[in-house]
């Protein structure tokens, strides 16, 4: 039976760089790869297949070689044999990846690995919630951690004081065995270890072998004037403690701003409305605004003011981040209507609409006679 083109099996196109090559073969061992398909031998067979394909095309030689001869450039012995064999894989080869896509079923990835099994701590996030004054002003925050930190009774290692952990007799240290799977060998997670490389036969009593233990920690949070809804701030090395000595993650505060009952907030300016009266809007007048900064401003309205007109206040809205610039406070008028009138209040009305003219409302009077003009005309 004649072998699927290697292109074909990746799904790629021959033009496909090694990027591209790379995110194919991590889908498809993803896919077919045995541990997601017990029992199931068409896939391990098209695993294989796989393989032998990113094996080949990964390598600018074979790649040439097969390029220009095909299959036949790997038989009798061409190209080493086709590359696969020969025990195991070259640096940076599917083991590699196979690192990548499966390192945390079998128990972490490398990249969280450090000499002697020290681990990298996890990251952490708190989710802090402030108020819009809060964050117009700025403010250092107090806050409680729960946490796991360095055991003070081991120092760290997981051992017991006046012990060591010794050297796996699995791996020889390597944290990694491999096992033979047909006609190629996958590099595996130690199991006696867990990819530490090494075992602790007398475990510390208080942190029983982990070398850390959990407690709630108090920090200081420096919030800057200025900070916007959704910012995320990182403390470098106040996440969890390593695993055996190895270095502390980070911790992550994401910030909400709490809806404000007065202002809204676009980017550093500031949105607010105010109700005014109808005899306001119609003969002028003023009113004060207290801004966020504690102070009044006073906003004058011209006679004849329409609903949902805006005055600006330059620099009374926020701070931007880092920097000496202030936003804007945008006042939108709302005009009126007054409600609830007495007898008398009633009759000046009435008074008022019998005796004015267009003049006194342009925008109605121009808006109904050019209904009047496109309906009829």
């Amino acid at each position: 039976m004649a072998k699927t083109d290697f292109y074909e099996t990746l799904g790629v196109s021959r033009g496909a760089d090694e990027k591209e090559l790379k995110s194919a073969f991590r889908k498809m061992a993803m896919k077919y790869h045995p541990d997601k398909n017990p029992g199931d031998a068409a896939a391990e067979v098209r695993f294989k297949e796989v393989n032998e394909a990113y094996e080949v095309l990964k390598d600018p030689q074979k790649r040439a070689a097969y390029d220009r001869y095909g299959h036949a450039a790997f038989e009798h012995g061409g190209m080493g044999g086709g590359g696969f064999g020969g025990g195991g894989f070259g640096a940076g080869g599917f083991s590699d990846i196979f690192e990548d896509i499966f390192g945390e079923m079998m128990g972490g990835g490398r990249q969280r690995r450090s000499s002697g099994g020290r681990e990298r701590g996890g990251d952490l996030r708190y989710n802090m919630e402030i108020s819009l004054e809060e964050a117009y002003n700025g403010k250092t925050a107090q806050i409680r951690v729960p946490t796991s930190i360095t055991c003070e009774v081991c120092s760290g290692s997981g051992a017991k004081p006046g012990t060591k952990p010794q050297t796996c007799g699995t791996c020889q240290g390597a944290g990694r065995v491999r096992a033979a799977q047909g006609f190629f060998s996958i590099e595996r997670t130690c199991p006696t270890c867990h990819g530490r490389g090494t075992i602790i036969p007398d475990p510390c009593t208080k942190c029983h072998g982990h070398g850390r233990v959990t407690e709630e920690r108090a920090l200081s949070v420096n919030i800057p004037a200025g900070i916007e809804d959704g910012t995320r701030i990182r403390l470098a090395g106040e996440g969890e403690a390593g695993l055996r000595g190895g270095p502390a993650g980070d911790l992550y505060i994401f910030l909400s701003v709490k809806p404000h009952e007065l202002f809204q907030r676009d980017g550093a300016d500031l949105h607010c409305g105010v109700p005014i009266s109808m005899t306001t809007a119609a003969l002028g007048g003023t009113f004060d605004v207290t801004t966020l900064d504690g102070t009044k401003s006073r906003v004058t309205v011209p006679e004849g003011t329409q609903n949902g007109r805006q005055f600006r206040l330059k620099g009374k809205g926020m701070p931007v981040l880092r920097s000496s610039q202030v936003g804007d406070l945008y006042i939108q008028v709302q005009v009126e209507t007054p409600q609830k009138l007495t007898k008398r209040q009633r009759e000046l009305l009435k008074e008022f609409e019998e005796i004015s003219s267009k003049e006194n409302n342009p925008e109605s009077s121009g808006f109904f006679a050019r209904m009047k003009e496109f309906f009829e005309g």
